[in-house]
């Protein structure tokens, strides 16, 4: 089987002796990594994006966003992505590895982000002109940290990443205070929950048995799931099932009754079902939009 395109941080040092850290504009970034990122491929690093000039559609994990002066964009690690953006587009782009981040900042950990907290929220911040030019600015500050030789680059770059995470959190919507985020078990609770689901989606698709897993109870768990994303524990479960579905998909290219079978699900026409009725396609209608890609 035919493996995903992943990209490492490491294959975009451009001299800078950094396997951790890297900036630029987005338009010197298509250009010159064009050839990596025409396709739908994920990364194995925490990504940010500025747009501040021209127009089209980014999509993420399969869902389209506008992209659009103002537009800021955050993913995490292992999230498939793929743009169609309009020649004058321009902007910038930073992105670290988790080492990078919480090696420095031992009790902040990247999870505390809106954004960064769980693959099921916004990527996408839509901000005003004033919020723009601040964000703008932070973004240009890194790009020339990023491009110097001084002294604590490093530390510069921490901070001034910091900064563009602390801004984009005070724009989020509905984003709750810290105080609430750290006091509010449920939080906590459903990070718990979205890595058993991430380690046993394959084999285990019942709420009850993650419950049990976690020692609580099933409703319990829903309670959670909704109070966080707003889903159900059995939604949270299946997006992640038919997410999985998509980037084989799309990326490995393997025909949909051997996805089944790789998916955990014996019975084929319970699956392709479960499909149209979630992405409100077939498989085959589905991958019709990325077969001339």
């Amino acid at each position: 089987m035919k493996q995903p395109k992943v990209l490492r941080i490491e294959e975009f040092d451009d001299n800078h002796a950094s396997e951790e850290f890297y900036a630029n504009t987005l338009e010197n970034h298509l250009e010159t990594r064009h050839k990596d990122i025409a396709h739908p491929h994920s990364h194995d690093f925490y990504l940010a994006i500025l747009f501040t000039k021209g127009s089209g559609t980014h999509e993420i994990d399969f869902k389209e966003y506008e992209a659009k002066p103002g537009a800021l964009f955050f993913l995490n690690p292992g999230q498939t992505h793929h743009w169609e953006l309009s020649e004058d587009t321009e902007g910038y782009i930073f992105f670290h590895s988790q080492a990078f981040y919480d090696l420095h900042y031992t009790h902040n950990l990247l999870g505390r982000f809106p954004f960064y907290f769980s693959m099921h929220q916004l990527p996408v911040i839509y901000t005003e002109r004033a919020q723009l030019d601040i964000l703008t600015q932070l973004f240009q500050n890194i790009l020339s940290e990023y491009n110097s030789g001084f002294l604590l680059k490093k530390e510069a770059l921490l901070s001034l990443s910091g900064l563009v995470y602390i801004t984009a959190t005070r724009l989020y919507p509905e984003y709750e205070d810290e105080t609430f985020i750290t006091q509010n078990n449920y939080y906590g609770k459903f990070r718990g929950f979205e890595a058993l689901v991430e380690q046993f989606y394959r084999d285990t698709k019942s709420p009850s048995s993650y419950a049990s897993m976690m020692y609580i109870t099933p409703r319990h768990l829903n309670r959670i799931a909704q109070s966080v994303v707003g889903k159900s524990a059995l939604d949270v479960i299946q997006d992640r099932i038919l997410l999985e579905a998509k980037k084989m998909l799309v990326m490995h290219k393997t025909s949909f009754s051997e996805i089944a079978i790789t998916l955990g699900f014996a019975d084929y026409a319970y699956f392709s079902r479960l499909f149209k009725k979630k992405v409100g396609q077939t498989p085959s209608e589905f991958l019709e939009r990325y077969g001339k890609r």
